[in-house]
């Protein structure tokens, strides 16, 4: 099998959300391969994006727009003429769509239906990597992981949301892509990511940076919770290895969950206090707010079918995970740049995984 380089060298790839975090780790890590990538999503948005910080908009060429919009997509589509098409944009925050949970359902709903209408009508893309999250799955607070053919649903508006665009994507292959010569595509489903750059609002690796680099105390809002906590390239690694099977003929309509062992859980608050330990200094203080909308305790994903149908392995366990989220901000925090830890990382985690 070819390894990453080999397969991606000389692509032409299009990311969508290649402004937000995930984005911009896959955006450095296929411009590193030596792939030709292409990006539309929003301007990129928070105190310090990490899109910016590690100068994306120099390495790829970047589209700025909305993709609720289907003509500006279209027209980008067309203009780049991709020949994968990896699907990332979406309202991430589960806090937020409660808050906004119309702009929520638009992004993700109606923005993965314009997604998937666009590349029905480009006959240049050969392969479509459909993210959505773990939050798909109708959480039954299950102590074992869940599996690609477990009911999907959510019972709050960003699960909910992410339910229906696998829906809708099961639809248009059956409809439209399982005849479609020469072409293929699959949906992911990963979450609980970490690592260096995040500075979303109401997300514990933001919040823990933020108070670690403030000299604040870290408040936990939920600290029994249970996450399988895996590092952003775990997953990013899972599509990589999508894409490179259905530019092979493989994957066709199916559905992948990445996550990492089941022995790679730790609570919030077991998270909180290695980061703590891992700097050197800093407070964690447990502080339930009132009138909290409702947080899963316990999600896990079943990951034996990456395993067994692509050879995906999870390369860095939880504690490798967390040692390198906190030194990423560490290191940026003590004057490395961000191009250069994140660039390291990469290389590290390739070294580490053979790939």
């Amino acid at each position: 099998m070819k390894n990453l380089r080999e397969t991606f060298a000389g692509r032409r790839v299009l990311i969508t959300g290649d402004t937000g975090f995930k984005g911009s780790w896959l955006s450095l890590w296929l411009s590193d391969l030596g792939a030709e990538t292409f990006g539309f999503a929003l301007p990129p948005e928070g105190e310090t994006p990490l899109f910016d910080a590690l100068g994306i908009g120099e390495l790829i060429t970047h589209h700025d727009g909305d993709i609720r919009n289907y003509a500006d997509f279209e027209l980008v589509m067309k203009k780049v003429a991709p020949e994968l098409v990896i699907h990332l944009a979406a309202q991430s925050l589960v806090m937020r769509a409660y808050k906004e949970p119309k702009l929520t359902i638009d992004t993700n709903v109606g923005g993965s239906l314009n997604l998937l209408e666009a590349v029905r009508h480009c006959d240049s893309v050969k392969a479509l990597v459909f993210i959505t999250s773990d939050k798909c799955y109708r959480n039954k607070e299950w102590v074992w992981g869940y599996r690609e053919n477990d009911e999907l649903g959510g019972a709050d508006p960003y699960s909910a949301s992410k339910a229906a665009a696998e829906n809708i994507f099961a639809t248009f292959h059956d409809s439209f892509f399982a005849d479609r010569p020469g072409f293929g595509a699959a949906s992911t489903r990963a979450g609980n990511v970490i690592g260096g750059g995040d500075w979303s609002e109401n997300r514990i690796i933001p919040d823990i940076s933020r108070a670690l680099t403030s000299n604040h105390p870290i408040i936990l809002r939920s600290p029994n919770a249970t996450r399988p906590w895996q590092h952003v390239l775990e997953p990013l690694s899972g599509y990589l290895f999508v894409a490179r099977d259905l530019l092979n003929g493989g994957s066709a309509g199916e559905s992948y969950n990445f996550g990492p062992d089941t022995n790679s859980v730790m609570t919030v608050k077991e998270l909180a206090d290695e980061a703590v330990r891992l700097w050197g200094a800093g407070e964690v203080i447990a502080e339930a707010p009132k009138n909290a909308f409702h947080e899963a305790n316990l999600l896990q994903l079943n990951t034996d079918k990456a395993k067994i149908n692509l050879n995906w392995l999870p390369v860095w366990g939880v504690q490798r995970s967390v040692n390198e989220t906190v030194a990423w901000y560490r290191d940026v925090y003590a004057g490395d740049t961000p191009l250069s830890v994140t660039r390291a990382q990469i290389k590290a985690f390739m070294k580490d995984g053979e790939l």
